[in-house]
């Protein structure tokens, strides 16, 4: 059955932030959703199989859910696999194991960060920072996304403060929401796990 609904679960409030402004063009009036942050990627993890065990007694058909966290330095298959795992527990069918009745739930990892999504976007980032460089894409430390060393969200930090925004530090929520505002839909992002996450919503309502 065609997804009508999203339940997305996500680590912190600057996910949040940058869903709120790019789903609502992503889905147009196709679906609706709903998210939910938590204090860190502990919290969510802690809570992750209780929550997924209360949406098994009430989720609709037509809803699906959205677990979505950040790899930062974790092994990306061995956190691929709690999420799996808490899913299963939970008694809910996962996107990897749907059965025949398809699945409820689909786990996705922004691979490192958040940030390596506007790596991958950015003309996006441009829009937002005007006077930041357009070559960045170019230089060879950023241009795959989601294999940029050192931690993404301090690479985007030191770009930022050097084109004179965000002087006294990184205003995570601020560059979300602005980032969301800019991100074109329909233009191919160079982060394979940004471009995982929206393959499942597309897959999702068809």
């Amino acid at each position: 059955m065609r997804a009508e609904h999203f339940e997305i679960l996500v680590e912190e409030q600057s996910m949040e932030e940058f869903l709120r402004e790019f789903l609502p063009k992503f889905f147009l009036d196709q679906a609706t959703f709903a998210i939910y942050s938590h204090q860190g990627k502990s919290d969510l993890l802690n809570k992750l199989q209780s929550r997924l065990r209360a949406y098994r007694n009430w989720l609709p058909e037509h809803w699906r859910i959205v677990v979505l966290v950040d790899r930062d330095d974790e092994n990306c298959h061995d956190l691929k696999g709690r999420l799996e795992e808490a899913t299963q527990v939970a008694g809910l069918r996962s996107k990897t194991n749907p059965g025949h009745l398809g699945w409820q739930v689909v786990n996705r990892i922004a691979i490192e960060e958040l940030e390596a999504w506007f790596f991958g976007c950015w003309s996006a980032v441009g829009a937002a920072y005007p006077k930041v460089s357009a070559s960045i894409p170019k230089i060879a430390a950023y241009r795959h996304p989601d294999n940029i060393l050192g931690g993404t969200w301090e690479a985007m930090e030191r770009i930022l403060k050097r084109a004179g925004y965000h002087a006294s530090g990184l205003r995570k929520l601020e560059l979300a929401a602005a980032i969301g505002r800019e991100m074109d839909t329909a233009q191919l992002n160079q982060s394979p796990s940004f471009n995982a996450f929206c393959d499942a919503l597309r897959e999702a309502m068809t």
